[in-house]
């Protein structure tokens, strides 16, 4: 099969983002004796300046970390729903869904608590020592990739006449970034440089939790609360003021949780909980039959239909402080009972399990029986209209360090296209609200104090209880079904160099399907559609046709933007892959 790259191995560090320039700042802080989790701090700051139309410091960002000797935990960044964030709040407003822009989308920014409490908890660095790359891309400027111009394009005219805040970053001159061209974000820079000189204390510890209580109650908090308060072009066509408060931003602190894993052939995989779609990777894993022939028709065909019914799980039993127990939905009984509607035909229907035989309740966003309801182009990265609707796309970040830790990390929200920039911050707030819905008694429906349901969803894997791989990718709803088929082709298929064959696995043809109601605004769906990747093979793409699936066959390398480090315990070897596609991404090592 054709690589684009070999896998990289070494011993001494690995780093994997979806960005050259956050893993060459990673593979920097490695090279200064600090860890994996000061280098992924590091590469997360440099990731909001230099992708700013994928994430920023008030999005969120779940991760997992598995620190030496310790068990792997989950990082939480995912702030919840203002107080004032009521379901009579946005009905009273004539609204049936969450805006997909604006500030009534905006849930209370947790990316930055985050990064600075794994810094403190687990890092070693200072936290000048970690933010001066980041601050030195926003002040100097760096090459602006592809996506960042085409992306403010598309919001040309919102950026012009309404936000234009944003306009005095991204089209300077009236023009958005060229290819190449130095891109800097000077307000940013003078963001953090105050911040800095603001978090003073006796110790590393106490400067970092400073800096959380200057984000939390200082100067940035009273910018963001004024900025929410005002009222801004949504995806509505109208203006909205956010219910976003100076309460809502002090209390909040990022928070530690156990994963939630399951056990497949000598593996354990570990995901974020019922608040995140990780369970979707799991809940797949769970409904597959004892025998897989790797890569044929009938494979993709398994995949597929079991994506489907776990993403229709996902809509009726998903969300913060969920009632459905996991085990249920995991359990060898609740599979053996689903994995029996997988039949030689695509299905057309969404079709929520009875778990412990309670009775699912769907959005009426989310009901439909069959026929086709479009679905946006461009998956896997922002699609956005001149109203600013968009959907969402996000970062990736892998690290593995000599001394044995690891770290999968999903950046995202608060992109230039979300929000207005806040003036005298250089970023914007995000819009993960609209992944909730205005309709009370739902797993997933929007309540104060309740983390909307992202699909945020880094991945860690573990070999005989030992972690071994970190891995992930941006996608939104296609996420955990690249993670999926990401990490059976490097369950599935031979070894490299004695290691795990990263690379292959990325490069493998992939694909994802839209069968179920979207999680960004406007939640669309597409009933029994797949898009492939045209390397897939024409005999593939047959197979999925004759079974009954509305087959998209997409350019060769359109499908999946993973990232993914690896430790042999055995050995201590590491190795690290990134995904070509988008010629973005990119591993360090050595």
């Amino acid at each position: 099969m054709f690589q684009t790259r070999p896998t990289l191995q070494g011993t001494f560090g690995m780093v994997s983002s979806t960005h050259w320039l956050a893993s060459a700042t990673a593979m920097a802080v490695l090279e200064d004796d600090g860890n994996a989790y000061d280098a992924a701090v590091a590469a997360a700051f440099v990731l909001h300046v230099v992708e700013p139309h994928l994430n920023g410091p008030a999005g969120e960002v779940p991760m997992i970390l598995a620190p030496t000797g310790a068990a792997p935990q989950v990082l939480c960044g995912q702030g919840p729903a203002p107080a004032g964030a009521t379901i009579s709040h946005y009905t009273a407003l004539g609204l049936d869904l969450v805006p997909g822009t604006g500030p009534l989308a905006a849930a209370v920014p947790g990316a930055f608590d985050a990064w600075l409490l794994l810094l403190r908890d687990h890092g070693t660095k200072s936290l000048d020592e970690v933010m001066k790359y980041a601050i030195g891309y926003a002040e100097r400027g760096h090459p602006a990739v592809e996506r960042i111009g085409a992306t403010v394009e598309t919001v040309r005219e919102l950026f012009e006449t309404e936000w234009t805040t944003s306009a005095e970053i991204y089209l300077r001159a009236g023009k958005s970034p060229a290819p190449g061209e130095l891109l800097r974000n000077p307000a940013l820079a003078a963001t953090w440089r105050r911040m800095l000189a603001e978090a003073t204390g006796p110790t590393r510890e106490a400067r970092i939790d400073a800096a959380r209580k200057v984000w939390r109650e200082g100067f940035i908090a009273e910018a963001i609360v004024e900025f929410a308060a005002k009222s801004t072009m949504d995806t509505t066509g109208e203006r909205h003021a956010g219910t976003l408060t100076g309460d809502d931003l002090a209390s909040f602190s990022a928070s530690y949780e156990d994963p939630a894993t399951f056990t497949w052939n000598g593996w354990t995989i570990a995901k974020p909980g019922l608040w995140s779609q990780g369970p979707v990777f799991l809940q797949q894993l769970a409904l597959l039959p004892g025998e897989l022939d790797y890569a044929t028709p009938d494979y993709y065909h398994t995949l597929i239909e079991g994506t489907k019914l776990a993403m229709a799980d996902r809509e009726a039993w998903y969300g913060d402080g969920a009632d459905v127990p996991l085990r249920a939905l995991l359990s060898r009984e609740y599979n053996e009972s689903r994995r029996a509607l997988v039949g030689d035909r695509a299905s057309r229907e969404l079709r929520p399990g009875r778990p412990d035989g309670r009775e699912p309740r769907l959005s009426k966003h989310a009901r439909f029986t069959g026929g086709d309801i479009p679905v946006p182009a461009g998956a896997g990265e922002p699609t956005v209209a001149k109203d600013g609707a968009t959907r969402g796309d996000t970062c990736h970040l892998d690290v593995a360090d000599r001394w044995g830790n690891l770290i999968a990390a999903t950046p995202s929200g608060g992109w230039l296209q979300s929000n207005p920039v806040i003036p005298g911050l250089g970023f914007p707030l995000g819009t993960r609200l609209q992944m909730t819905w205005l309709e009370p008694g739902l797993p997933n429906s929007l309540m104060p104090g309740k983390r909307p349901r992202t699909t945020l969803s880094p991945s860690l894997a573990l070999r005989d209880g030992v972690p071994v791989l970190a891995f992930g990718t941006p996608g939104g709803d296609q996420q955990d079904q690249w993670n999926t088929h990401f990490f059976l082709a490097v369950a599935l298929r031979e070894k490299v160099r004695g290691g795990l064959d990263l690379q292959g696995a990325i490069d493998a043809p992939n694909w994802h399907t839209d069968s179920f109601p979207g999680s960004f605004y406007p939640r669309s769906m597409s009933p029994g559609s797949v898009t492939v990747e045209s390397r897939i093979g024409a005999d593939i793409i047959a197979g999925l046709r004759r079974r009954g699936h509305d087959v998209t066959v997409a350019p060769p390398w359109s499908e999946g933007r993973l990232c993914a480090v690896a430790r042999d315990p055995g050995t201590g070897v590491l190795s690290a892959a990134a995904n070509p596609r988008g010629m973005q991404g990119y591993a360090a090592g050595r």
